[in-house]
């Protein structure tokens, strides 16, 4: 099972963290910093995968990781977890993000952070993979998207409709006849 993904920069500032188990805020941040010290002085020819730190739970748990560019990807799973499908699964989350991103960098992760949480969770969910086929993932962030962008037409509408009565232009209006209206006769109606 996947406890927990990191992404972070080069100088270890988080990009993007989600957990799968809880942890305390303070203790989450110390698990970020000690695997930044982990993964970071590690040399780029070396294996990529190695065993979690002592506050992530030791040697039970794996941290399998990829860097590409300024960021680093990682991944902290059980021993039941396929340290080879794991660098795979990796693969595929940075690929999709790419294509959704069209090259995606840092910044995409920052500004973008709700599509990002999305994309994983299209991906991952409670820790356990869901969905490694990239067509699929990226049509249904496309699917997504396009439900957004038809509740932001919704959502305006509204506004669409008072502008569309503010520039009616009343002065050709002329002659209106309207229809005499009877009102029912209020019997012991008083007036106090």
């Amino acid at each position: 099972m996947i406890r927990a993904i990191l992404v972070f920069n080069n100088h270890g500032k988080p990009r993007l963290i989600k957990f799968y188990e809880h942890y305390k805020e303070d203790v989450q941040q110390q698990i970020v910093r000690e695997t930044f010290q982990l993964v970071a002085k590690r040399d780029e020819n070396v294996c990529n995968f190695l065993e979690g730190g002592s506050l992530i739970g030791g040697s039970d748990y794996r941290l399998i990781y990829r860097h590409y560019a300024t960021l680093y990807f990682v991944f902290c799973v059980d021993s039941c977890e396929s340290e080879l499908g794991i660098l795979d699964l990796i693969q595929v989350f940075v690929e999709t993000l790419d294509k959704c991103f069209e090259n995606v960098c840092e910044l995409d992760m920052i500004f973008h952070v709700d599509k990002v949480h999305h994309i994983l969770d299209e991906i991952v969910m409670g820790g356990m993979v869901l969905e490694t086929s990239m067509s699929e993932i990226v049509m249904r962030i496309e699917e997504q998207t396009k439900l957004e962008k038809q509740e932001a037409g919704l959502s305006s509408a509204p506004g669409r409709a008072v502008n569309a009565v503010k520039n009616i232009d009343l002065t050709q209006i002329r002659d209106i006849k309207l229809p005499d209206i009877q009102l029912p006769a209020f019997k012991n109606f008083k007036l106090s």
